[in-house]
């Protein structure tokens, strides 16, 4: 089994960052930079999931659901990760994007 608390710590923390930054902040962008990493992690669950499908996109449940979407949809990938390699490219994922997110 593979060890993805260092994905879930990395979001969840990305989430909470989310959560308390005001809401100008998520205005300039960072709930727009936490859907597109919402919708990436979701892609890349559905390509394991269900191989050969089209993609569906998450919708865009308005800025102050972003965190709640980065979690969910992190959890979910979390569940289908096969190998440590995959854990560290989600966890950089994550860090990436709350940096261009600046929160």
């Amino acid at each position: 089994m593979v060890d993805t608390t260092p994905l879930t710590r990395a979001v969840d923390h990305f989430a909470d960052r989310l959560r308390a930054a005001p809401q100008s902040r998520l205005q300039r962008g960072a709930a727009a930079e936490a859907l597109e990493l919402a919708r990436e992690l979701a892609r890349r669950t559905q390509a394991v999931e269900e191989p050969g499908t089209p993609l569906r996109e998450m919708p865009d449940a308005g800025m102050f659901a972003a965190a709640d979407q980065i979690t969910v949809a992190a959890h979910d990938l979390a569940l289908v990760l096969q190998d440590e390699g995959q854990v560290e490219e989600a966890v950089e994922l994550v860090a990436h994007a709350q940096q261009r997110a600046g929160v």
